[in-house]
């Protein structure tokens, strides 16, 4: 970095420089364990008994650290696209099963957010339709912070759950479901939207919000013509503010509306059709009458349900991202 004086220079290889020293940080702790592994066996072969059971004592501590070691490096290694350091756009909607799905959209959206704490992510809610006894019909949230579309664009995609409902006075066990999808957070130089293309309706907001609901028309609805989307907001007090809310969100499903055509031209030419998309079951969640998650891209299954939904899916997303790198890539989301 010192080689140049241009600004977007510095910024660009100060980038690449925060995305490789972890790679290699982990590495030569690699390398130290190995030669450390190297030395050991030595010092078991020589002629001093005493230093001879220490080396074995430490050894045996060693052979713990090193596999440890290598799949943290893995997972550094896994092949990264242009978004993987992106913020994300988080939309959870309620799927099949009435009350009870929308109740269950609101444990995933709460999953998501502890998942989110225990990274250091900021969680803001960008839109918001609730459930009439609870939960959401839908709920769209930016998370921003360092890979957060990285680790999250694996999550993308239908969860279904297994249980006995609080909306459920007789016991009965209820299936239903929710779907998923988590969009790059991109920069408005990535997509370009006509303002021509755009049709834009105002219109009063709607549920809680004191005074302010009903009296000022705050609530934006913008339709992109030539796609069809929709995007609409109301949380914010002012229409500017909901406006750009509502841009932001439209700007990531175009993105997103592009990577899934770039995606289908690319299977033209593979037999591979495992696709993570809108609709297809990733993950189960039964909680009646036994505990288990299962991933079934993965086949890892969990069974404390309790912290899965309290954020504990880290094991689900580093089974997928090993899976990608091990040349599982036909089934990896761009």
């Amino acid at each position: 970095m010192g080689a140049t004086t241009e600004a977007t220079e510095i910024v660009r290889l100060g980038k690449e420089y925060a995305e490789l020293k972890p790679v290699a940080d982990v590495a030569s702790r690699l390398a130290a364990a190995r030669a450390e592994r190297a030395e050991l066996e030595a010092m078991m072969s020589g002629s001093d008994p005493d230093m001879a059971d220490l080396a074995r004592d430490e050894l045996a501590a060693l052979e713990q650290r090193v596999p440890e070691i290598e799949h943290e490096l893995a997972l550094l290694l896994v092949p990264r696209d242009a978004d993987e350091s992106a913020s994300a756009i988080l939309e959870v909607r309620a799927g099949t099963g009435g009350d009870e799905a929308a109740l269950f959209a609101g444990d995933l959206f709460r999953m998501y957010q502890r998942y989110a704490q225990l990274h250091g992510w900021k969680v803001e809610i960008d839109s918001v339709s609730e459930g009439e006894v609870g939960g959401y019909k839908e709920i769209i949230a930016s998370i921003t912070g360092e890979g957060v579309f990285g680790r999250l664009k694996f999550e993308s995609g239908a969860h279904r759950v297994q249980r006995v409902p609080d909306t459920e006075a007789q016991g009965r066990i209820h299936t239903s479901a929710a779907t998923v999808a988590v969009l790059p957070e991109v920069e408005d130089v990535e997509i370009e939207i006509n303002d021509a293309d755009l049709r834009i309706d105002t219109y009063r907001s709607s549920g809680a919000g004191g005074q302010h609901v009903n009296k000022t028309d705050s609530a934006v609805r913008m339709t992109h013509i030539p796609t069809g989307i929709v995007v609409s907001c109301q949380n914010e007090r002012s229409q500017h503010k909901n406006r750009a809310m509502a841009m932001k969100i439209l700007r990531a499903r175009l993105f997103e509306l592009e990577q899934r055509k770039k995606r289908e031209e690319l299977e033209k030419f593979s037999k591979d059709k495992k696709e993570i998309a809108w609709g297809s079951q990733i993950r189960s969640y039964v909680l009646h009458p036994y505990q288990l998650v299962k991933d079934h891209r993965t086949g890892v299954e969990i069974g404390n349900t309790g912290a899965v939904l309290d954020g504990a899916i880290d094991e689900f997303i580093e089974a997928y991202l090993m899976g990608v790198r091990k040349g599982d890539a036909a089934s990896a989301p761009e």
